[in-house]
């Protein structure tokens, strides 16, 4: 059950509109379906990241979890549950790494390059999708890391941030986030929305692939909606029996992965997530990735593997729910106002 705080510290952590998240400190019991879930998986994903925190509260917790026999005991006796909360509704959307066909070099069928950052590119906004794929900036400048044949799949795995580039060998070039042109970030399903081409329920990742594919001109200008363009670096030294790099760089894990807003989250914290819809979950993540469209207190995004069958499922997930992030017991009491007894 919720730790009552009373109704001048219920004030407190509520705030205002403007005063930013409010947090509210609950029990194991408050999480539904915790005990079922398999806390000795979330607890080796937990350890492939832990050692990057530099907090002396953090480090303690990291070295303790590299051999505690009791992967639920560890998590339930040095860590509270913090439900954190702003005026949004929470969010699950999914994400997978892609794999395309691509060559090493330009030809008729493989045109559509992948591009390593320029290095004009800075903290200020960049050139639009639009004007660098218009302009032709960034051709013949040695920046092309590889070549699809697929333009579409190339927006997608734009919005992924990683993937798998199999080669016409049979190698596979592996690519991961290489910056950003700094523009902002725009939901193509929204804008068929918005344009009313498309009911918000009928939207899905493959849905706005045939739209593109079936009417091309109009399919391009559409995904010049989103101005934000990804560029990319190449990281085929990570196996390919692991996940891609995730924003700790370093490879994230099916279903145990979520990307959160690193500005409320500590990237590397355990976090319960109860996700409705058609495919309910209820169990222990790890926060160890970002993205541009992952912002607010009540927002993740579920990382679901490699290859068709994870696009398939993360490209169906928009659900509601909760998630409640665990964090060492005194950090999770600091955040409490003094009026607190």
């Amino acid at each position: 059950m919720r730790r009552t705080l009373g109704a001048v510290a219920a004030l407190a952590l509520a705030g205002s509109a403007q005063a930013g998240p409010s947090y509210t400190i609950l029990e194991y019991e408050d999480l539904a379906g915790w005990a079922e879930d398999d806390h000795a998986a979330a607890l080796d994903v937990f350890r492939n990241t832990c050692m990057d925190f530099r907090v002396l509260d953090w480090d303690t917790l990291c070295a303790l979890a590299s051999d505690t026999p009791d992967a639920r005991a560890f998590f339930e006796l040095f860590f509270t549950p913090v439900l954190i909360e702003d005026d949004e509704e929470m969010l699950f959307t999914g994400y997978f790494e892609p794999e395309l066909r691509g060559s090493r070099y330009r030809s008729a069928r493989f045109r559509y390059p992948l591009y390593e950052m320029p290095p004009e590119v800075g903290e200020d906004p960049w050139l639009s999708r639009r004007e660098i794929e218009e302009t032709g900036v960034l051709a013949d400048r040695g920046l092309e890391i590889v070549w699809v044949d697929d333009p579409v799949e190339l927006f997608f795995l734009q919005l992924q941030g990683s993937g798998r580039i199999r080669l016409t060998n049979g190698d596979v070039v592996r690519v991961g986030y290489g910056g950003a042109n700094k523009r902002p970030y725009t939901s193509i399903g929204m804008e068929l929305v918005a344009r009313g081409v498309f009911e918000q329920h009928e939207v899905s990742a493959q849905v706005i692939r045939d739209y593109v594919r079936e009417n091309p001109a109009m399919g391009r200008e559409l995904l010049w909606a989103n101005e934000s363009y990804v560029f990319f670096r190449e990281v085929s030294h990570v196996p390919g029996h692991l996940g891609p790099l995730g924003a700790m760089n370093r490879s994230i894990t099916p279903l145990r992965t979520i990307a959160v807003d690193p500005s409320i989250y500590p990237l590397g914290a355990p976090v319960w997530i109860e996700k409705q819809g058609e495919e309910p979950m209820n169990r222990l993540m790890v926060a160890q990735d970002t993205g541009s469209a992952i912002k607010g207190a009540q927002r993740a995004d579920v990382f679901f593997g490699a290859g068709s069958e994870a696009g398939r499922r993360a490209g169906q997930v928009r659900d509601g729910g909760r998630m409640v992030v665990l964090l060492p017991i005194q950090r999770a009491y600091a955040m409490l106002p003094e009026t607190v007894e």
